[in-house]
């Protein structure tokens, strides 16, 4: 007999099965990428960079590398006074709060950036989260839940769809940029239904702005509550910095706007500005708030003193659209295709035809030395590759033209102009 009083004999055999393997499913991409990597070149992905020397100057295998494709459109990573404060709150308070803001991880700091938040926003409600994903996913899920209907634009970030799975919410989406479209489908809806409207202020794929001042007013139309992703936007479109809807003068009809700081704030973090009266009580219900780490004393100090210095950067903002226009003209006058038939952000997106080509391209680039994104479906629409370039205001005038020389030399050695 065993200890459970059963004879070995009279155990059920084991069954004949093997689970399938949970990875089977990404075979198809692990060979697109085995495939791509034998043929020598480097993994587009997989980029570590050895030394950083400036917002717009890093060391990438032993080789200085100028940066084009790094999110850091106001160049505030290396502002002395957001350095300084980062350092002052390290000593003063730690490494970090080991725990979650409704618990013991609210410091002075994290009042402090959203009070920074509210007065660059002009808004009576500033929260802040751990990154700007779980910002769009607390906000989005938390507002909008089972009944309930989210319309988005198709090309929405990767974090507004997540948001609504994590809700449960019902899904509309209209034709990219189209307010026609958007119109049209909000009309369908059971009209006593709670509705979200989430659109993004620039699309960081193709670096193109959303018609707001037309979509805005479609939302209120009828009945919906909008939401504004600005993340790529704050800093230095709007006469304040405040993003495209207040370039657009529609910001005061705007619910929430989402944001983050990883891109013109310079560090990391994600939050949502509101006028509504009951904004702050979403700190009790929103999971990825309430049931996450909050962010480092360290942190929260850079981006109250970087969104401050914001506050004050004209200069910076009018500098940051002169190297858009500049390089965009130069690489359409290279022969270069680009997503937009004008620069419409800091992003500037160079089209090519498929992934041999756009990863031929990203490599020879790499090899002069500068280092952008390449980008493929499923983060860009179906059947476009691209080079996304990311301009910084401290790109100098002279690094833009050393930019466009870099991008001849690589584009005659693949052919990807003639």
């Amino acid at each position: 007999m065993t200890e459970a009083g059963i004879q070995p004999s009279d155990a059920p055999e084991a069954a004949d099965v093997t689970s399938r393997d949970l990875f089977e499913k990404f075979d198809p991409l692990i060979a697109e990428r085995d495939a791509l990597l034998a043929t020598g070149v480097r993994d587009p992905f997989a980029i570590v960079m050895d030394e950083v020397k400036s917002p717009t100057e890093a060391v990438i295998d032993g080789k200085d590398t100028i940066l084009l494709g790094t999110y850091n459109y106001m160049g505030m990573t290396f502002d002395p006074d957001v350095i300084a404060a980062g350092v002052e709150a390290l000593e003063k308070f730690g490494s970090g709060t080991t725990g979650s803001r409704v618990l013991n991880g609210t410091y002075i700091g994290h009042k402090e950036v959203e009070a920074a938040l509210e007065e660059f926003y002009a808004m009576d409600h500033a929260m802040v989260f751990s990154t700007g994903y779980q910002a769009n996913l607390g906000i989005v899920s938390t507002l909008a839940g089972k009944g309930d209907y989210v319309i988005l634009d198709a090309d929405s970030h990767a974090s507004i769809y997540d948001g609504c799975f994590l809700g449960n919410a019902e899904i509309t989406r209209f034709r990219h940029n189209n307010p026609e479209d958007l119109a049209k489908r909000l009309g369908r809806l059971p009209p006593e239904a709670g509705k979200l409207v989430v659109l993004e202020g620039v699309y960081s794929m193709l670096g193109d702005i959303a018609p707001l001042n037309e979509m805005v007013p479609a939302a209120k139309e009828h009945g919906a509550m909008v939401l504004v992703d600005e993340a790529h936007s704050m800093g230095f479109f709007g006469e304040n910095g405040r993003g495209v809807a207040e370039a657009q003068g529609v910001i005061d009809d705007v619910d929430f706007i989402i944001g983050t700081f990883s891109k013109s704030v310079g560090t990391v973090g994600g939050f949502c500005v509101s006028n509504h009266p009951k904004t702050d009580f979403l700190r009790l219900v929103c999971r990825p708030y309430t049931f996450t780490a909050s962010l480092p004393p360290s942190v929260v100090a850079t981006a109250a003193t970087s969104i401050r210095k914001l506050m004050h950067a004209g200069d910076k903002r009018a500098h940051l659209w002169e190297n858009s226009k500049r390089l965009h003209k130069g690489l359409r006058d290279l022969g270069f295709t680009l997503a937009t038939d004008e620069p419409e952000s800091a992003i500037l997106a160079v089209l090519l035809p498929d992934q041999e080509k756009a990863v031929l391209m990203w490599q020879a680039l790499l090899d002069e030395g500068l280092y952008v994104n390449m980008a493929r479906p499923p983060a860009t629409p179906a059947g476009i590759y691209l080079l996304r370039c990311s301009l910084c205001a401290e790109h100098s005038s002279e690094q833009v033209e050393q930019i466009l020389g870099m991008f001849e030399e690589a584009g005659r050695k693949t052919g990807a102009i003639s």
